[in-house]
């Protein structure tokens, strides 16, 4: 039952990640967004990623959902930086009128 509700978290986590790198993209701004958190929730599952690979439970279901979750908190940094190089590029804008 423990597998059940391991992939259930993975899947409804992975469902609001799409979300939030399409807001992070058509805003390209970084709004109330947080490095330390996004890199808090890569730790998390890499964490989980270690877990499979110690306890040998790489062809576990679950296992995939870890990579893919990771991957899209990636993207999401990577669009961090670049809506913060949107930002300050708008600001040095400004700055020079």
């Amino acid at each position: 039952m423990d597998k059940i509700f391991e992939l259930a978290m993975l899947i409804l986590f992975g469902i609001s990640w799409p979300v939030s790198l399409y807001k992070s993209y058509t805003s390209r701004a970084i709004g109330s967004k947080s490095l330390f958190f996004l890199f808090a929730i890569i730790l998390g599952y890499a964490s989980g990623i270690a877990m499979k690979f110690s306890g040998g439970r790489l062809t576990d279901l679950a296992t995939p959902f870890y990579f893919i979750n990771m991957i899209m908190v990636m993207c999401d940094v990577v669009l961090y930086f670049r809506n913060k190089k949107i930002e300050n590029a708008k600001k040095n804008k400004g700055e020079n009128l």
